[in-house]
């Protein structure tokens, strides 16, 4: 068939129909022109050519056969086809369009509607403000090429009801809604095409039997998830860029399948990846990097991910890299995940995870976290450069490690209140801490396992824990191949560690210790999780050359003057003795040391109970000082802290918090006010458990170089005391602050008035003693704040009075009265 182009002879050739517009000519028939676009497609035949002038037309065009519709060769965009309402152009059959430019003008309309056939659509630019800028539905399978789809007010291209056909690089450049929506039983293929600035996901999947494939393809700046595939739909993207999206990059939900080969997810600020509920993800060979919140977040019991080859890195927020809950399933086998705030956590019974032959990496908190009665299963892994390599948190959690390495961690492995793993043929290289460390009612069991070159122990196992290790070895560890310390009473749980041929280079063969000493003595402090634990220096000759000066000490007053300090505060009788005690105990073992005698040893860590205001902070301050005067701490100074500065708001980052505060107060006092705040009654999933656990930890690592005090009220503090095994032990001593009574809180006020050079005038005292056993002793009662508060309204209402009067004397500026004492609350 042969057709004539635009500018030639007009004489026509059989079957072809040629239609021109030149606004106010007459359309002559005989040289086949039309009046109108809708009569040259009445008039055409299948196979016929529709050559269509530049110009606006404002017709409903509907294709019918299987024609081909098209603008001047040369011309594109010239043709607008533009009708005031209802649908632009709708294709009914096996056509041809291309070279068109089709505006929509109708909110409730396609701009573009393919019904039927399998017609080919090529260099089409859509423009609308309506529900759908394309839409295929029913037995349509159209051949989509370079279009593109400007809709701000909705779907970019939607494929629904059965529909399929291929899109090959095609351009959303703008979406209302999602940029591409499948829904129905759909299932197009997208190729090389680019989704972007899309107001809702960018490629959406809804629904039984709905499918979508993309190859090539990429989706960025949509105001939602890249890509989401919900209610049993399935989706296949191979070599796809999904990146800088507002919600999640992929989100899978209800029975969702998805694949992903070679495709990178990145730059997204929630999750790169969440599913949930029986949904399955397999990815190959794919990247995810730069995510605000996990890369892999898998929930709910049957939802699965499987990832081979795949890179997981270069997190932005505090959030695990990947993170599987409420009975969901990973897999990870020959991947790398590294530079993240955490590498794994898997929580809750049911839940699991299996990772082999992978590379977990610069893990600034755990690489490896079981909790909630979760199970790992590692298989030849590699953990490098992690602050701790795997931790086995609570009870019914537990799994395997297996012929994995751990290299440049602080602490290897660490299991803790009831977890019970299998660590077997497992290496640890250089931790900074211990290689394996159990406490708290811990399990585990330790099969042909090596610890090398640690600075604190080779196996560390506290409090009595019923850990078996077998055929177990140890070199060169600083502090010692084993040690077994603080064992438990035993409450008919076990009676300590189990050893059975275990060889360290210190000893040729150990025995099974007995609950009272260790395998292996100390040989020397480590440097600990935060840095090195000051240790004894040696006397040797000062290096030649020019030397720094060191930092002048500043005078430390002598126990005598702090105790005198202590007996000067108000009340408080029961606390100066037990404070003596505990100094008369340091002080006196430092005397039978100096005499070659053994001395009792004595715990330091305190808990205070009490109300507000009692004083706790002010005899914790004093309490330092007077070690630091018996040096029994360098330093001395008061931390005092909170729930607010220990507990993260993120997984991962209470760790961090609790060491730096911890750090902060080395060679001094650690205060935690309010400490009970740590372990609420409703804790659920509440981080303040991280927080003790953590703490627990550097009391026990760090025992020499911190004093840490717990305060709070009496009741509470017992529930914070209960929360852990290894927090009770710790503390060797509580003392309890009493509320003060009237009389003390008119001794306090009485200070406060010789402090800033007032005096009370006659009956003041009286009126004092009425106020303060009259106000009410509630939860807002402050003790010694509540009788400093007082004094300060007391001089507030005093400036009122004074300031009336017109010369005022020296007693009328410095003496309070019974007037100026505030109403009871």
């Amino acid at each position: 068939m042969s057709t004539t182009r635009w500018g030639q002879n007009n004489a026509m050739a059989q079957g072809t129909v040629q239609v021109t517009h030149t606004g106010t000519s007459r359309w002559r028939r005989r040289t086949g022109e039309y009046a109108s676009l809708a009569a040259a497609l009445e008039a055409a035949a299948d196979g016929d050519v529709l050559t269509i002038a530049p110009g606006t037309y404002r017709e409903n065009l509907v294709v019918q056969r299987a024609v081909t519709l098209r603008g001047p060769e040369g011309s594109p965009g010239s043709v607008r086809i533009a009708p005031l309402d209802g649908v632009p152009l709708i294709v009914r059959a096996s056509a041809m369009v291309q070279d068109l430019h089709v505006e929509g003008q109708d909110a409730a309309a396609p701009a573009l509607l393919v019904e039927e056939g399998t017609p080919e659509l090529t260099d089409l630019r859509i423009v609308t403000r309506s529900a759908a800028g394309v839409e295929v539905r029913g037995g349509a399978r159209p051949t989509v090429r370079r279009c593109t789809v400007d809709n701000p007010a909705g779907v970019g291209i939607a494929v629904l009801d059965g529909a399929g056909g291929v899109f090959e690089e095609c351009e959303v450049v703008a979406a209302g809604q999602a940029g591409v929506a499948v829904r129905g039983g759909a299932h197009p293929r997208l190729e090389r095409c680019r989704v972007h600035h899309a107001s809702g996901n960018g490629l959406t999947a809804t629904g039984e039997n709905s499918a979508l494939e993309a190859v090539g393809c990429e989706i960025y700046e949509v105001r939602g998830s890249g890509l989401q595939i919900t209610q049993r739909a399935t989706a296949h993207l191979t070599d796809c860029n999904v990146h800088r999206t507002t919600g999640d990059g992929v989100t899978l939900d209800t029975d969702a399948v998805l694949t992903l080969a070679d495709c990178r997810i990145h730059e997204i600020p929630e999750n790169a990846v969440d599913l949930r509920s029986r949904s399955v993800l397999t990815l190959t060979r794919t990247t995810v990097r730069q995510f605000g919140r996990n890369g892999l977040s898998v929930w709910d019991p049957g939802t699965r991910v499987d990832a081979n080859q795949c890179e997981i890195f270069d997190s932005t927020g505090d959030y695990p890299a990947v993170w599987v809950s409420d009975g969901a399933t990973a897999v990870l086998d020959s991947c790398r995940v590294h530079d993240v705030p955490d590498a794994l956590f898997v929580l809750d019974r049911g839940s699991r995870a299996d990772v082999v032959d992978s590379d977990l990496s610069q893990v600034r908190n755990t690489a490896v976290s079981v909790s909630d009665g979760a199970t790992a299963q590692l298989d030849d892994c590699r953990i490098r450069e992690a602050a701790t390599g795997a931790w086995f948190r609570d009870h019914g959690s537990g799994g395997t490690l297996n012929s994995c390495t751990l290299d440049g961690v602080q602490t290897g492995v660490i299991v803790t209140k009831g977890a019970d793993p299998t660590i077997e043929r497992c290496t640890v290289d250089s931790p900074s801490e211990a290689g394996f460390y159990v406490s708290a009612g811990g399990r585990g069991t330790f099969l042909n396992c090596r610890v090398r070159g640690s600075t604190g122990y080779g196996f560390h196992v506290i409090d009595g824990c019923r850990t078996v290790l077998r055929r177990c070895r140890t070199e060169r560890c600083a502090r010692g191949g084993y040690e077994f310390a603080d064992p438990a009473p035993d409450d008919g749980s076990g009676t300590g560690p189990v050893m059975d041929d275990c060889t360290s280079d210190e000893s040729g063969s150990l025995r099974q210790p007995t609950a009272h000493e260790a395998a292996v003595e100390t040989v020397r402090q480590s440097a600990g999780l935060l840095g090195s634990v000051p240790g004894q220096r040696a006397e040797q000759e000062p290096p030649t050359g020019a030397a720094e000066p060191e930092e002048p000490q500043k005078p430390v007053r002598t126990s005598k003057d702090v105790l005198g300090e202590l007996d000067a505060l108000v009340g408080l009788e029961s606390v100066k003795r037990e404070v003596r005690a505990l100094t008369d105990m340091i002080e006196v073992g430092r005397r039978r040391q100096r005499a070659g005698l053994k001395a009792a040893s004595v715990k330091r860590h305190l808990v205070f109970t009490g109300s507000p205001g009692t004083g706790k902070t002010t005899v914790a301050r004093l309490y330092g000082e007077i070690l630091a005067s018996l040096d029994v701490l360098d330093k001395g100074h008061l931390v005092e802290v909170s729930r607010v500065d220990l507990v993260g708001e993120h997984i991962g980052s209470t760790a961090i918090r609790t060491q730096e505060a911890f750090e902060r107060a080395r060679d001094g006092v650690l205060f935690i006010d309010e400490a009970y705040a740590l372990s609420p009654e409703d804790a659920g999933r509440d981080f303040g458990k991280e927080a003790i656990d953590t703490l627990v930890k550097l009391m026990e690592d760090h025992r020499d170089a911190v004093v840490v005090i717990v305060a709070g009220y009496t009741t509470e503090m017992q529930r914070f005391l209960s929360v852990n095994p290894g927090v009770a032990s710790r503390f060797s001593r509580t003392i309890t602050f009493g509320d003060y009574g009237p009389e003390e809180l008119l001794r306090i006020v009485g200070q406060q008035a010789d402090e800033h050079e007032y005096q009370l005038a006659q009956g003041t005292s009286e009126a004092l003693l009425k106020y303060f056993t009259a106000i009410p002793k509630g939860p807002a009662f402050g003790n010694g704040r509540t009788a400093r508060q007082t004094f300060e309204a007391m001089v507030e209402r005093h400036a009122s009075r004074v300031a009336r009067l017109g010369d005022p004397s020296t007693d009328d500026l410095t003496l309070l009265y019974a007037e100026d004492l505030p109403d009871l609350p």
